[in-house]
């Protein structure tokens, strides 16, 4: 693979740098790296300066990383293409056009092929929840899972950390915290399950993400999932409770073995010495752990477990990055 030229829309955020970071440490072939955010000024933790958005500033660029708001992408993302660049959007901007491949590498690499330039990278808890769900479904079938997630302040970016970090002050200092300003309510000792705006049907739209994306990204078009996706008190790393329906009965062990073949897991799975995973052992590293691995008490056949993936590696950036190298390998 020859040196790139990259650029990376959002370097400022917790998702842009950690893609900066990720490409170093993955020696991504970086020739030329161009910064760009909606408030430009300043430097990365790159060391570079970070540029505003104009007409024509990504031309050139063999690679753009997306890691802003969707209508920023909606407004950049297309011309970028068009002038020869490989697109990856972090954002929902194009996660429901059917023309943009929608993709975790580990799960349906293959749907890059033929790609147009532009590549939508899934929700974060759906990037989790894929990993999972793709060895059971390729061994036995899925049929629906019952999902809670436990969604971290990160998923909120910089913002949702700083919100956070705050009202943690706050209380330790013996005040209450202050109040919400970009999450929906106060999230220092305090959790809610409100996660997007939510819909006709009671669900939220995260909720709905869930569903839709794993379906597309599965390719089982009528799976069922049933999520409630909650905000909890941790900075990184989002959890996921899940219960999964299965078209033919497989064995907890056998799951297990499963698990710890496919790619982008590991099994961490001794509850009775205390090994389950969990955001403080997961915390920046790049497999997603799964554990407490048990038969089903409501689906049969069916499996419970758990899991936990860092939001801003897998869930994000490190799937964006693996994403460009998928495709430029295959070039």
């Amino acid at each position: 693979m020859s040196g790139r030229a990259v650029a990376v829309v959002g370097a400022t955020g917790a998702v842009g740098e950690e893609l900066l970071a990720l490409l170093t440490t993955r020696r991504f072939p970086v020739r030329e790296l161009r910064l760009f955010a909606s408030t430009a000024g300043g430097e990365s933790r790159a060391g570079q300066p970070v540029l505003p958005l104009t007409p024509g500033c990504l031309r050139g660029c063999d690679l753009v990383v997306f890691a802003a708001s969707a209508e920023v992408a909606l407004a950049h993302a297309p011309p970028a293409a068009a002038a020869g660049a490989l697109v990856i959007d972090c954002s929902t901007a194009f996660r429901r056009d059917r023309s943009v491949p929608l993709v975790v590498p580990e799960v349906n690499g293959a749907d890059l092929r033929g790609h147009r330039g532009l590549v939508a990278n899934p929700n974060c808890s759906a990037i989790l929840l894929t990993l999972a769900l793709a060895p059971l479904h390729r061994a036995v079938g899925v049929r629906a899972a019952v999902v809670a997630t436990y969604q971290a302040a990160s998923g909120a970016g910089r913002p949702g950390i700083d919100e956070l970090r705050a009202g943690i002050a706050a209380l330790a200092r013996g005040e209450a915290p202050p109040p919400a300003v970009d999450l929906p309510q106060p999230l220092a000792g305090n959790l809610f399950p409100h996660i997007d705006a939510f819909g006709a049907e009671g669900y939220s739209s995260e909720e709905d993400k869930l569903q839709d994306e794993a379906r597309r990204i599965l390719g089982v078009p009528d799976l069922r999932v049933d999520a409630t996706c909650v905000r909890v008190p941790v900075e990184r790393c989002h959890s996921e409770a899940v219960a999964v329906q299965l078209a033919a009965p497989l064995a907890p062990a056998a799951a297990r073995t499963l698990f710890a073949a496919a790619p982008g897991l590991v099994v961490d799975d001794e509850p009775s010495a205390g090994r389950y995973p969990m955001p403080s052992t997961v915390a920046g590293a790049d497999a997603v752990a799964i554990g407490r691995i048990r038969g089903g008490r409501v689906f049969v056949p069916g499996l419970t477990f758990w899991l936990v993936g860092d939001q801003l590696r897998k869930g994000a950036a490190l799937n964006a990055v693996q994403i460009a190298e998928a495709a430029f390998a295959a070039t």
